[in-house]
């Protein structure tokens, strides 16, 4: 048990120490932090190019541009897919990389605390019990050596004022890193979630090829039926069954590949959902069961700079290294450390209650660099270049950012010419089989015409399925290029409002 005397010393000293320390805190240097200006640019494209109609003009198109409006949280909703949705719940759930960012995050905000602690006064006790022989003979002093125990115990306290913000600086960036560690979170977030939808509207696109390849590869094999009847009654010769066989191994050949991309993208969602795929099928989706969103949500260039979690991240590490020339500036100018013990030094248990035995020190510790061969200098050097490597990496990101969002805009744009062709071959392919049939009914054509024809129309079809995948493909694209709602969504955090640092 510590002496009362022993406390109300060590309180004293602490309160002293803390006076002092308020006295003596000074300027933090380094530079302050500001969020970067977003770029003045007005639009994502192009002067020359074009994009989808605007919602405000009231154009009936299949899908129209809404600027300014907001995303909507869960985005995939707008899909109108309740098997997307519940694979998109349990993945989130059930996520790893997510796991993984979390715990980096609570890492992050932990440093935090620990960064901070630095910055109060520390208080520690020691205790100490030795055996001790004096040997009072070499003074003159004819004694036998007398062995004793020695007991001591005190409180001790110590603070650093940080005269030049060289810890508030370390806070600072440790602060930073937290908001890095919580926009990369976010970026895991919004990628997890554009990648299990990639996933999902492929699976519907591909299981839709495999079902008019499948039909094609029917027409092939009744084609061929029917050549081989005719040849067999004289109209046919053995060059029309050699063609109708190689067309029909070659629309066979086309299956083994598609049924590989099957099963690649379901195998790729299993690992998205968080599953082994021994362990998880996917739902088989189907196209028409995914709805194509109308009015789609487009942030103002302005704005995307404080919606895309890569962006916010770059800012963050940015951030970072604007702290770090604080502190290694301050790292330039002297440290001062004020500090403080009490001790009870006693040869017998008994003693500890007697103030007699009490002992302090109370002191101030001053360290000015005067030579270091140019080591800090070349630190605060180092750090400006990082900041300034920082800055590069996050206009950059920024470029891309906007390069991804036009070059998304720009085949959202041509998808909608695609699928309009596509359909229009399809409506042609369609007409051509009708007048076929009919043509084969009144007895002016033959059976071989009409397969063919049918064949024709099933790989326009093909064609219509794939634009109309294609289409759907850069809609999540654009959510996800936009950074489309993730700062509501738990379990990610909010993200702080821009402010000065300082």
């Amino acid at each position: 048990m510590i002496p009362r005397a022993c406390l109300a010393a060590a309180t004293a000293s602490a309160a002293a120490l803390t006076a002092l320390s308020l006295s003596l805190a000074g300027c933090t240097l380094g530079p302050d932090f500001f969020s970067p200006a977003p770029p003045e640019t007005k639009s994502y494209t192009e002067p020359g190019e074009t994009n989808l109609p605007d919602a405000a003009s009231g154009a009936k198109a299949k899908q129209r541009l809404a600027l300014g409006a907001k995303v909507a949280d869960d985005w995939w909703t707008l899909f109108r897919s309740p098997a997307l949705d519940r694979v998109m719940k349990e993945a989130l759930a059930g996520s790893p990389t997510l796991a993984q960012a979390q715990a980096q995050l609570v890492q992050a905000r932990e440093g935090i605390a620990a960064a901070q602690g630095a910055t109060l006064p520390q208080l520690d006790l020691a205790a100490e019990v030795a055996r001790q022989q004096f040997n009072a003979q070499p003074s003159g002093v004819n004694r036998k050596p007398v062995p004793v125990w020695l007991y001591s115990i005190g409180p001790s306290v110590s603070y650093a004022p940080d005269v030049f913000g060289g810890l508030k600086r370390t806070v600072e960036a440790q602060e930073a890193r937290a908001d890095l560690s919580q926009y990369q979170l976010a970026a895991a977030y919004l990628a997890l979630t554009g990648n299990i939808a990639t996933q999902a509207i492929t699976i519907a696109s591909i299981r839709a090829q495999i079902d008019a390849t499948n039909r094609i590869v029917a027409d092939d094999e009744r084609n061929l039926k029917l050549v081989r009847t005719a040849q067999t009654a004289g109209t046919a010769t053995m060059v029309d069954v050699t063609s109708a066989e190689s067309q029909l191994a070659n629309d066979r050949a086309l299956l083994p590949p598609l049924r590989q991309q099957l099963s690649v993208a379901r195998h790729a969602l299993s690992v998205f959902a968080g599953k082994p795929p021994g362990a998880w099928a996917p739902p088989d989706f189907e196209l028409k069961n995914l709805a194509l969103p109308r009015d789609l949500p487009l942030s103002v260039p302005s704005q995307l700079v404080r919606n895309r979690p890569d962006i916010l991240a770059a800012e963050a590490q940015l951030h970072v290294a604007s702290a770090q020339i604080g502190v290694a500036t301050a790292n330039l100018y002297p440290n001062l450390t004020l500090n403080a013990n009490v001790t009870q030094g006693v040869t017998n248990l008994g003693n500890f209650f007697s103030g007699i035995f009490t002992g302090y020190n109370i002191g101030a510790n001053l360290a000015a660099p005067i030579f270091h061969g140019g080591t800090l200098k070349a630190q605060q050097k180092a750090a400006i270049a990082a900041f300034d490597a920082a800055m590069a990496s996050y206009r950059q990101t920024v470029i891309q950012s906007f390069g991804q969002v036009a070059d998304v805009l720009q085949a959202l744009k041509h998808d909608d010419e695609a699928v309009t062709a596509q359909n229009r071959a399809l409506a042609t392919a369609e007409q051509a089989l009708k007048l076929a049939r009919l043509s084969f009914t009144e007895g002016n054509s033959t059976l071989l015409q009409v397969l063919d024809a049918e064949r024709q129309a099933d790989r326009a079809r093909i064609g219509a399925v794939q634009a109309e995948a294609q289409r759907l493909l850069d809609t999540a694209q654009l959510f996800v290029a936009l950074g489309s709602g993730w700062w509501n969504t738990p379990p990610i955090p909010p993200p702080a409002k821009s402010q000065p640092a300082g």
